[in-house]
This record gives C-alpha cells, structure tokens and sequence, in this order.
C-alpha cells in the first residue's frame, strides 16, 4: 500500500528549491513551515487514504462508454466530490475566483502524491488546473466571470483538445473550423482525438479548449485559434442551459489509465440543438490561439513530469516491500537458517537503489521548476526575467527526465517483482503500463529535447544557460569540502565538464547552420543535462544537515549514475554521422 512519503517531500520542497529560506523571509506573505508541512500531510493522507484504494478498481474495471454517456469505476465519482470538498482543486488558483493561490511548488507536491494514489484519477484534475490558468490569463473577463469559479471550485472540469487523427504533434496539419456567426460567438466543426476526460460522469458540466481555423486563417500555426466550447451552455444566472452541439463517438481501449475516459470528441455534426456547429467563444486573438494553448501546456508539461515522479515513488515503494518480504537463494556473507530476503542480493540492491536515486532526482528537478515559475510570478523586471527563463530551460527536463524515470522505475519494479511482477496480482504490471503513456503526452520526449536544444539553448543570447551553468560550478564548489561523500565531488566535476562541452558543441553547431547534427544530439543532451542537475540540486540539501540519509542517496547518484554523462557526451558530440548513415542504409523505403 502506498505510503505518501512526506518527510522527503517537505525535505525536497525546502532545502533543495530554496523555499525555506524565502518562507523565513516572508517572500511567500504570511505562509510559514508549519501551514506547508499540514498541507503536506494532509495531501499526502488523502492520497494515501482515499485515492491509492481505488486504484486498483480503477485499472481492473475502467471507464465505461455506452450511449454516449461515460460512467467512470465504482467509487470514483464520489472520491472526486471528496477531492473537491477538501478545496484541492484550488489550491494554486485565484483568490478572486475561490481558490488559494498558494506556490505553484505546493500545488506540484501535491499532485506528486495524487499520481502516486492513482494517475488515471489524477490526470483529470490536471487538465482543469491548466484550463484554469489558461482562462486567467487569457480569456475576457465575461468569460472568466461565467466559467472560472466553477473550474476552481471542481464543480466543472477542463479538457484540452488539440489533436486530430493527421494533426499530431504538428498543428500545422489541423483542420477543425471555427466560423463567426456576428454575435461575438463562433461555430465548431472537426473532430479532436486522444481527449482525456472529454466524457464523465464527474461534474455535470465540461469546459473544453479547442483549438481551430478560422475561414480566413493564414497557413501554418499562425493560423490557429482557441476557443471555449462548453458540454452545456450557461444561462446568466449561472443556472446549465441546452446541450451544445459537441459529444463523445468512442473511446480508445489503451494499454494503462484505464479509469480515465480517452475520448474522440464530435464538434459540430448536428447531434445537439437546431443548427449544426457547436457553439465557441473566443479565447485570446484570433489566429493566436497556440499562444494562449501553450500557458496550458507548459502546465501540463510540468504536470506530466509529476505523472512520472509519482509513479516512481509508488513502484519503489512496493518494490522495496516485496524485497524485504520474499525469500530466494542465499546471500554472499548470511549467516542466519533459511534463505535470505532478496534485498539482501547485491543486485537487488543496486535496482532499488537506482530508482530511489533516479525518484529523487527527478523529484528535485520538477519542483525546481515549480519554484522558477513561483519566483518568476512574484519578481519584477530583469530578476523576473531570469526566474523564467530557469522555468524555461528546466521544463523540458522536468517534463521529459521524469516521464522516462517513470517507466524505467516501474520497468525494474517489475524486475524485483520477477515473476510475480509479470503478473496483475501485485499491481507492479499496472503501474508500468500506467507509466508508459507519460512520455509521449504534451509533446513526446524527442520534442522536449528539440525544445531544449533549438529554443531553450538560445535563450537570451545564451545568457540564461550560462548562468545556470554557473550556479551548477558553484553547487560543484560547495562541495570541496564536504566529507563522507565518497567521490561525489570529483564525479560531479567530470559530470559538469561535460555538459559545458556539449553545450559549447551544440551551440557552435547551431551558430554554424548544422541543424541537423543538433537534432541528432538532442535527446542525449537532455538526459545528460538532466543527471547532472539531478544530482546538483539534491546537494544544495546537504547544508541543511538534517537527513543524513540524503548525503547517502546523494553519493548513490554521483557515484552510479552520473557516470552515464561520459557515453552521453559521445553521443551528442559524435553520434550524428554514423545515426545518418545508419539510417539511409538500414530504414529508408
């Protein structure tokens, strides 16, 4: 049974981000340590309690599609009422529309622990909370006014609909319509794919974000609209109206998450009211709908990202557990009658404790980013700037680094499992098959490192790379006199020299029109770049000096896996010759 593991959260939240010291300084108003470790615990208690129970129901039942009308597992439909009556909802939303807007690093710490419990339940709150941000940001006030405090409240649920059946990752491809009808509201046509939670039977209303054309659009990406097309329309009073003209055809059978509804989703064939197209209303510009699409999705990037830490901590968990229980063979050394548990094995040893290690790095990545975008909003002028920019150049990494540490954690919970891993009884199948979806949503992990490599390198002429570079050395220095690390320092260091050499690489490359050889590194680099601040954030807890087993974990890491950087570094720097010539012999037509 999932236990949430609060101490090594709160840990994270304060002495790996900075966090502490800014509550010391008042930086975050009147929130103190105290009211963030209840908030904490509590989630973690929900989590725990409420929603890990009905996990297992969840996979083994699933969302069921009849009629058009979805109905999710037995029990989960009230868990998500409780969900909503304990204000989760709202905790990093508006004041003004009833929420808490408390750091987007609690709100991200908490949905660590929602994933955990159940990442088919957890992923329908996710899309709203980005829904939310969305309209905030971008929508007119009598918008907002109609449609935010019931997204806060949980009362109704958001959806995100960008993909078509040719329209994938590239929107350029998108065809659905939007046409203005003169009255300030438009007509939906097309159809949208892959739409997670389009269909439920959690609220009674649906607020979807579509994206579509305009009859007059330019080509291309700047050409595309966003708009709010609700399951129900609302009256002025607040009261639901008519059905509008949008619904659920099929929904996909996948390979995990089979609780929460992937849906294929109808705008506009005539089902609902007297006149076909479903009923939109403008959100941002027209034809710079992607702009306004994009404060969603980078949302559900670092969103996803807790989608792998939270499957990560779940799988060693239960790993662990069963480890310390079964017994095979003997250990080298034992002693003792019988045969050993199988966490005495040097083997497995080293499984578990690569996906602790590879769980905390991912952890200390993404609430990083978090907290860049929390110091972002509270700063002003050039120190703004510069938070973002961190936020920028950390979200493809938090995104991508912790969605394949997702799956490679489950994939050696199965391991430890060995057979009985193989098998749906101790849930360590479910959670691998859960995992994988993660690193294709929001843009699959190639295009994160694309993002990395083609936008996020350049960023302010390199400024902002160098910078962080720089503090990276600095959390290196740190450490020179640190002792009972073992060679962590010295592992670092080489870790370090080479990310500052593939940077150089890759820049040069891209200064010099080699394009290609940059994509060719992209995703090497991602992960290199990701072990190497994996390990340097945790040791900015060391100072702390109040878990020693941190300084443990933190020597596991240095001395086991940043060792990974030096092949890494290969590949960036001299692995695009022999993959193109590879390619044109072994995968052309």
């Amino acid at each position: 049974m999932y236990r949430a593991p609060v101490d090594e959260i709160a840990f994270t939240l304060k002495h790996v981000t900075g966090f502490a010291a800014d509550l010391d300084s008042g930086r975050f108003g009147d929130l103190s340590e105290d009211l963030v470790d209840a908030i904490v615990a509590e989630a973690g208690r929900f989590a725990a309690e409420e929603i890990a129970p009905l996990a297992r129901v969840g996979d083994e039942q699933g969302a069921v599609l009849k009629d058009g009308a979805v109905t999710t597992p037995p029990g989960w439909a009230d868990l998500y009422r409780r969900w909503c009556e304990g204000g989760w909802n709202g905790l990093a939303a508006p004041e003004e529309f009833g929420g808490q807007a408390l750091p987007t690093l609690l709100s991200v710490a908490a949905f660590e622990m929602w994933n955990s419990g159940s990442m088919a339940f957890a992923i329908g709150p996710t899309l709203t909370v980005g829904a939310i941000e969305a309209l905030d940001k971008h929508a007119t006030p009598e918008l907002q006014q109609k449609y935010l405090e019931k997204l806060v409240s949980g009362a109704w649920m958001g959806t995100m609909n960008l993909t078509e059946p040719q329209a994938g990752s590239d929107l350029n491809a998108l065809k659905a319509r939007a046409e203005p009808v003169g009255d300030g509201t438009y007509r939906i046509f097309g159809q949208k794919i892959f739409i997670t939670y389009g269909e439920h039977d959690f609220t009674d209303n649906i607020v979807h974000l579509v994206l579509a054309r305009l009859p007059d659009a330019p080509a291309g990406t700047k050409g595309i609209s966003l708009f709010l097309v609700p399951k129900f329309f609302v009256n002025d009073d607040g009261s639901l109206g008519a059905r509008n003209d949008a619904f659920c055809a099929s929904m996909e059978h996948k390979l995990g998450i089979h609780a929460s509804p992937t849906c294929t989703m109808i705008y506009g064939d005539g089902k609902f009211g007297d006149t076909p197209g479903a009923v939109g209303w403008l959100i941002g510009e027209e034809n710079r709908g992607l702009a306004c699409m994009f404060t969603m999705m980078n949302n559900a990037r670092l969103a996803v990202g807790m989608q792998g830490v939270g499957i990560a901590e779940t799988a060693t968990q239960k790993a662990l557990a069963y480890a310390q229980d079964r017994r095979q063979g003997r250990a080298a050394g034992s002693k003792g009658e019988g045969m050993s548990p199988i966490v005495a094995h040097p083997d497995i040893k080293r499984m578990l404790l690569t996906m602790k290690a590879q769980t905390q790095m991912a952890r200390a990545i993404t609430y990083s980013c978090a907290y860049a975008i929390d110091r972002a909003r509270l700063g002003e002028g050039d120190e703004a700037k510069a938070w973002q920019a961190r936020a920028d150049i950390l979200t493809p990494m938090a995104k991508a680094f912790s969605t394949d540490v997702g799956v490679d954690v489950a994939s050696l919970g199965v391991q430890v499992h060995g057979g009985m891993g193989y098998v749906e009884e101790t849930g360590a199948a479910a959670l691998y098959r859960d995992a994988r979806i993660a690193p294709i949503y929001e843009g699959t992990n190639g295009i994160q490192a694309i993002d990395l490599v083609m936008r996020k390198l350049p960023l302010q002429g390199g400024e902002a790379m160098a910078a962080f570079l720089n503090e990276l050395r600095a959390d290196h220095a740190a450490l020179s006199d640190a002792s009972g690390l073992g060679a962590t320092a010295e592992r670092l260091g080489q870790a370090l020299d080479d990310l500052e050499e593939t940077t150089a690489y890759l820049t040069k490359a891209l200064s010099e029109g080699r394009v290609n050889e940059a994509l060719c590194g992209a995703t090497p680099y991602l992960r290199l770049f990701s072990l190497v601040i994996g390990v340097a954030l945790n040791t900015r807890a060391l100072a702390a000096g109040e878990r020693p087993d941190h300084a443990v974990l933190v020597r596991f890491m240095a001395e086991n896996l940043l060792v990974e950087t030096a092949t890494l570094r290969q590949q960036v720097t001299g692995g695009a010759d022999s993959l193109d010539v590879a390619a044109d012999a072994l995968l052309s037509a």
